[in-house]
């Protein structure tokens, strides 16, 4: 009983201590006075009570402000059981004209602020070094043509901390806009006063003829300031929140003109390169030639490049690849750069001329037209006539596919085989083979094979030798034989078998190039139990 009694004078006691609370004061600041034209500033509201964030209505400031973000923030002080509260509301503001501009007196719960003067000063007319925060722009031209890209440069200056932020880029209509490389970062000393400096560059290009106007670049964020409460012996640091803009440009933009012929191409400098095989000055039929070109143009973007129209002779085919593009930085402007990639192949020999190329191109500085050039070029192509080369083009998917020769060409060699394949049916069946397993000394010569393919080499037929050399070994080896196996058995006959396929299957036949004594030679003396040969490639791989 007695300890209810002190727990319910103590909450008297307490009470009494700390009255209930009510707003007695409101006052309102701001953090600097005048301003500049499109510069941000902060108006600070302060009550001396724990107040709900809604209690404060700027939508007053509408008329005469952009009202950006509002922070809030609330404190306690207990001093000698003496208990205050605190309510602050900071809102960053941006005036919308010049002159003098009335913030009006807020109002809450019936307690009222002062109203404040403030001064609102033409850019340009206050020294930059009483700015804590402030941009600059410029731009590399004030007339341009349509198509061709300007470089829009912004350089934020800072002489506060930096908490966070975000550079926008500038706000525009009909033109396409983005960002070139990297920001930098660096300081600088402006009128006496050092600043940090965050410079980004931009690439702007209009769609349109006409006049182009450009709202700056702004930057929005919080910088950390020192602030010293009411009553209070020390300052300390704050956040603060702040916005500035880069003022406004226009720039007027020309069409293309009416004397200009081509592909519409507006650049600084243009030029054409070009890889070639330099030290070759002799080409053969068939062999295929490189040639790869590069166009090159300052400050364009890469969409703007067309597409370089390569002519050839007849007798020279021509294959290209898929274009490349891509941009780059060199020298702090960006260059853009398209890669065409041909491959020529001549059908047959003589002379030719690769006609010259030219690329039309406007000179902005200049304002005419000129031309990006790679000269003619002779080439000597030598030896006989060669196969016209299928096509490497990628032709457009359609339901209807056309495989070419190629299925024709599988069933005429599938016939071939099952026709030889009958033949050695035939023959196993008229004259069968009996060879002795424990008598490996002797050769199995089947004479019948023997004799057809002796005959084929006494003619001279590389054709005929192929087929009955296919018999002959299979009849031998008592299992149907292919030319790779037959090769695998001798390496000089696999050396011989390469030069009768190439007899006989070649454009241009040359069968004096095959020994057929040394292929019935080796014939004569295979035996069945012939080990394949060893000799291959992976041992000029590992030599001993």
């Amino acid at each position: 009983m007695v300890i209810r009694h002190i727990f319910l004078l103590a909450i008297i006691a307490l009470t009494a201590a700390f009255p209930a609370s009510a707003i007695t004061t409101l006052h309102a600041s701001v953090d600097r006075n005048p301003v500049m034209e499109g510069e941000s500033f902060v108006l600070t509201v302060t009550a001396d009570d724990d107040l709900n964030s809604g209690k404060l209505d700027t939508s007053m400031l509408l008329k005469d402000f952009i009202v950006g973000r509002t922070s809030i923030s609330r404190s306690k002080q207990i001093m000698n059981f003496d208990a205050s509260n605190e309510t602050r509301w900071q809102v960053l503001l941006s005036p919308k004209h010049i002159g003098t501009i009335t913030i009006p007196a807020f109002n809450i719960d019936g307690i009222s602020s002062q109203p404040i003067e403030l001064s609102v000063l033409k850019t340009g007319s206050q020294p930059q070094q009483t700015q804590d925060i402030f941009m600059r722009a410029n731009l590399s031209s004030e007339h341009a043509y349509v198509g061709q890209m300007l470089t829009y440069k912004v350089k934020l200056y800072l002489a506060l901390e930096l908490q966070r932020g975000v550079l926008n880029a500038p706000n525009l209509e009909g033109a396409q806009i983005k960002q070139l490389g990297e920001d930098k970062d660096s300081t600088e000393v402006v009128n006496g006063r050092r600043y940090r400096v965050i410079e980004r560059n931009y690439a702007i290009i209009a769609d349109q003829p006409g006049t182009l106007t450009i709202d700056g670049a702004s930057f929005s964020g919080d910088v950390v300031v020192q602030s010293r409460r009411n009553g209070a012996m020390f300052s300390f640091n704050e956040s603060r929140p702040t916005q500035t803009q880069a003022p406004k440009m226009t720039v007027v933009i020309e069409p293309m003109p009416a004397d200009y012929h081509g592909q519409w191409l507006v650049s600084d400098l243009v030029v054409l390169k070009e890889d070639w095989p330099e030290t070759q000055t002799e080409f053969k039929v068939g062999d295929p030639i490189t040639r790869t070109i590069n166009l090159l143009a300052s400050n364009t973007d890469e969409t703007s490049l067309p597409e370089i129209q390569v002519s050839t002779p007849p007798a020279l085919k021509a294959y290209p690849e898929k274009p490349q593009r891509n941009t780059f930085l060199r020298d702090n402007q960006m260059v853009s750069q398209l890669t065409q990639t041909t491959a020529i192949v001549a059908t047959r020999a003589g002379t030719y001329t690769l006609p010259e190329i030219k690329v039309p191109w406007w000179n902005p500085h200049l304002n005419k037209q000129q031309f990006a050039t790679l000269p003619a070029r002779t080439i000597t192509v030598t030896g006989g006539a060669a196969p016209e080369p299928t096509s490497a083009q990628v032709t457009p998917e359609s339901g209807n596919t056309n495989a070419g020769f190629w299925p024709w060409l599988s069933l005429v060699l599938g016939g071939l085989w099952i026709g030889t394949l009958l033949l050695w049916l035939k023959e196993r069946k008229r004259t069968p083979i009996q060879p002795s397993i424990n008598d490996t000394s002797k050769a199995v010569s089947p004479s019948s094979s023997l004799a057809a393919l002796q005959s084929a080499c006494q003619a001279g037929n590389a054709s005929a030798v192929l087929n009955t050399l296919t018999r002959y070994y299979s009849e031998l080896y008592q299992r149907p034989m292919t030319l790779s196996q037959i090769a695998a058995t001798n390496s000089t006959l696999g050396h011989s078998i390469n030069q009768l396929q190439q007899a006989a299957y070649a454009s241009s036949p040359q069968s004096g190039t095959v020994d057929f004594a040394k292929i019935l030679s080796v014939a004569k003396m295979a035996s069945p139990n012939t080990k394949p040969d060893t000799d291959s490639a992976l041992d000029k791989l590992n030599p001993s």
